[in-house]
């Protein structure tokens, strides 16, 4: 962010949100923010100004005890400064004051325009207020340069702190999904299963679901968004569990698919045998200096010619990816970045090209075969829907799948669900 003759980046955090009347959501900061910060309360905004002498200045709010009796604690601008290290610390009632004085004769302002019309408004008045200054000889800033643009790439690759949550993360998440299998059962609702995920998320540390659990049986398993999670289960389905959870502003997403009854039919073995295929080409695809794309070339070649020897489609294989026939059964791509946000920040591509894999990006492996009911397709296939999905580390030298605790393999899944019944 530093470049010659300074500069100030204005990073607010994320406004409480009303549920309904009276009640709020659970409160989750920025995570740009917090990614800067550490700092989890609401109402609070983060200064940082580059140049010769570089600070670092949080406003949030003043204690009250008062309102700590009701809703908890509050840090003050002292003792965040002290505890979180920060330079300064001021009251968040005096930020359009004090901003005024900070943007003087200051080049750039890096904010995040257009991410909230409220904010935006509030940084033109400041600027305006600045403006009004320059018989006085102080210049307002003359450039106005996306802040997210550049924390993204800091992001994107995650240092050796960074890994360790997520490990922590995806531990927690993979006992959950194992946790789920032996719960399953015919009979039992989707949201029961969902429940034990929870529990497993919440018992281990982790403060909430990166993301709304999907627990998708039957033909649930073929809506890819599918968060309802309000069926009874039958013998004879397939429960698609994707789900995990957010530990310390970091989040795991992992994807397992089993049968409700313990052990897979034919045709079920077989998509579920294919897709394994494709996750594990996707992944020994997966390592540092590949374009970001090879994953997923890597899924959707073994993805065709699978489906082309399941007779599900006609042709040769490179007619099936040329023409794009497999989309109608795998519509997605085979994986995202991974971080603070499920679907983490940083841009994909680089003057057009697809950027390459650095050692320390995190990205999910994900792909994924979806059948519905239609005239072409054996009835033995209908409302199969498999995804399998694992957290993977990039490295020099390929990938550490830091997800696999999490049991994926026909055999080992089928075991678990046994015992769990015995």
């Amino acid at each position: 962010m530093q470049q010659a003759g300074g500069g100030v980046a204005v990073i607010p955090t994320a406004p409480e949100v009303i549920r309904n009347r009276d009640a709020h959501y659970p409160y989750r900061p920025d995570s740009y923010f917090h990614y800067l910060t550490g700092f989890d309360e609401p109402e609070a905004v983060l200064v940082l100004i580059a140049g010769d002498t570089p600070r670092s200045i949080l406003f949030c709010r003043e204690k009250d005890e008062e309102r700590e009796i009701w809703d908890g604690y509050r840090w003050g601008p002292p003792a965040a400064c002290e505890h979180f290290g920060f330079d300064e610390a001021h009251p968040v009632a005096e930020f359009d004051l004090r901003l005024t004085d900070l943007l003087g004769d200051q080049p750039t302002v890096f904010f995040a325009m257009g991410q909230d019309a409220g904010w935006d408004r509030r940084l033109i008045d400041t600027l305006g207020r600045v403006r009004e200054k320059v018989r006085t000889g102080i210049a307002a800033p003359g450039a106005i340069q996306d802040i997210h643009s550049v924390l993204d790439e800091m992001r994107l690759v995650k240092d050796a702190h960074e890994q360790d949550i997520m490990r922590r993360a995806a531990r927690i998440s993979a006992d959950a999904h194992a946790r789920a299998m032996r719960a399953t059962a015919p009979g039992r609702f989707e949201y029961e299963i969902e429940a034990e995920l929870l529990h497993a998320f919440r018992r281990a540390g982790a403060q909430a679901p990166a993301y709304a659990s999907i627990v998708a049986s039957g033909p649930n398993a073929c809506v890819l968004h599918y968060v309802s999670n309000d069926r009874r289960m039958q013998a004879g389905d397939l429960l698609l569990i994707d789900a995990g959870c957010e530990l310390d502003g970091y989040a795991s997403d992992i994807t397992r698919t089993f049968p409700v009854s313990g052990r897979f039919n034919g045709p079920q073995r077989d998509v579920y045998s294919l897709v394994l295929d494709a996750q594990r080409a996707a992944a020994e695809a997966t390592r540092a200096g590949v374009p970001w794309n090879a994953p997923h070339d890597a899924a959707v070649a073994v993805l065709a010619q699978g489906l082309v020897d399941l007779g599900l489609l006609s042709g040769s294989v490179d007619a099936v990816i040329e023409n794009g026939d497999y989309r109608r059964f795998y519509m997605h791509r085979t994986g995202h970045w991974l971080g603070r946000d499920v679907h983490d920040a940083g841009d994909y591509k680089q003057r057009g090209d697809w950027r390459p894999l650095e050692a320390g990006m995190m990205l999910t492996i994900e792909p994924g075969c979806y059948i519905r009911p239609a005239d072409d397709v054996p009835e033995a296939f209908w409302h199969i829907g498999v995804r399998i999905e694992d957290d993977a580390l990039v490295t020099d030298s390929g990938c550490e799948l830091i997800s696999a605790d999490a049991p994926k393999a026909i055999d080992d899944i089928e075991a678990l669900m046994r015992d769990a019944r015995s």
